[in-house]
């Protein structure tokens, strides 16, 4: 029995926290302004892994992140996370599992302008009904962890773009999910700002083992911080590359 239970760890451990087979995404299909965008993708990836998706404008990179965390429908194939399909799934458990397993970062942030950065950041756990004293503790112990400790009471308007995306990313982070979706999260900012925040997205890791990271970038140097490179054209994946010292590995 101890061995079996050993073995079926193992398959455990080395199921993907994404799959995705087959995916295809069309816009007003069988219309005459039909959009194909997406054309039968297949990858999975591992817990633990940072993994960047890039290619040229529409390509259809911002499209599969949707598709991924079920903020969209595709038209064929299947995607599941943490082995959950998510076409399995009604409206409401589609919502809560969103929730609890996966963190959003936009590239515009969506943070709430009335709202300042704590109530911003703990946001997560008060829809989770995690009691507000425990939400708010763990909210600003995240903030803190970003460099925005004296900021707690401020909102938006009065942060810098690399603070409002440090705030973005605290929310993201603070319920603790499998997997982090993030769309062009360095685009506005500048060198430095934007190697902080890949600092941080591995510092969190190894915080919280076998998080994994899907980021979406036109960036080469911020792609070569991670783990993996998935470079896609015309709804195809061209290549799929590990990189190593910063340079892509067959």
């Amino acid at each position: 029995m101890t061995q079996q239970l050993q073995t079926t760890k193992q398959q455990q451990s080395q199921q993907p926290i994404l799959q995705v087979e087959n995916l295809h995404k069309r816009y007003n299909p069988g219309k005459e302004n039909e959009v194909y965008v997406l054309k039968g993708m297949n990858f999975s990836i591992p817990a633990g892994q940072m993994v960047a998706i890039m290619g040229p404008s529409g390509c259809g990179k911002t499209t599969l992140l949707n598709l991924i965390g079920g903020l969209d429908q595709y038209s064929e194939g299947a995607i599941s996370i943490d082995s959950t399909s998510l076409s399995s799934m009604q409206d409401r458990e589609l919502t809560e599992f969103r929730m609890n397993n996966i963190g959003f970062i936009f590239q515009l942030f969506n943070l709430f302008d009335a709202q300042t950065a704590l109530e911003n950041v703990q946001l997560p756990l008060l829809l989770q009904q995690i009691d507000p004293r425990l939400a708010q503790d763990r909210a600003k112990m995240i903030l803190q962890e970003v460099g925005l400790g004296n900021r707690f009471q401020d909102k938006p308007a009065k942060l810098s773009g690399g603070e409002q995306q440090k705030v973005a990313i605290s929310r993201a982070l603070v319920h603790d999910p499998k997997l982090i979706l993030a769309d062009e999260p360095t685009g506005d900012l500048d060198t430095d700002s934007s190697d902080d925040i890949m600092a941080l997205f591995r510092r969190m890791q190894l915080e919280n083992p076998g998080m994994s990271v899907v980021i979406v970038t036109h960036s080469e140097r911020i792609a070569s911080q991670c783990d993996r490179i998935i470079r896609i054209e015309e709804g195809v994946i061209a290549s799929d590359t590990i990189t190593q010292l910063g340079k892509e590995v067959a």
